[in-house]
């Protein structure tokens, strides 16, 4: 198992990363494909047309969010923490991604980098 930390530097307030996270129609808009999401401690979610699946372990508003997500049937759970700071540019976004499938950590991390927050970003810069 592996682990990924990487901060992102986004053009948005705290409180508008966290509902572009949470938010079902806003999901859509950034990343263009379908999303069911329930955002509540315990709730699921499924993401680009069910390629990222999981449950909502913590939701502090504007600050934190971490999630399990799933990966067949492994035993240890893989934990996404998002930490959101303000910055003079926005916001500063902290990812931490635990738990990471030997097997799967390449594809993981150019995911993250290159469609998950390459997305959210453009999102905001446009």
């Amino acid at each position: 198992m592996k682990a990924f930390k990487k901060y992102y530097i986004i053009s948005a307030t705290p409180e508008e990363i966290f509902k572009a996270l949470t938010t079902e129609t806003t999901i859509q808009l950034w990343t263009g494909d379908l999303v069911s999401i329930d955002p509540t401690e315990g709730g699921a979610f499924s993401m680009w047309d069910g390629a990222i699946t999981g449950q909502f372990i913590t939701l502090q508003p504007y600050q934190k969010i971490e999630q399990q997500w799933y990966f067949g049937d492994q035993e240890d759970k893989s934990i996404v923490t998002i930490k959101l700071h303000e910055h003079k540019r926005g916001t500063s976004l902290e990812l931490q991604h635990t738990n990471i499938p030997d097997e799967e950590y390449e594809d993981m991390v150019d995911g993250w980098n290159d469609t998950y927050m390459a997305s959210l970003i453009d999102f905001y810069d446009e």
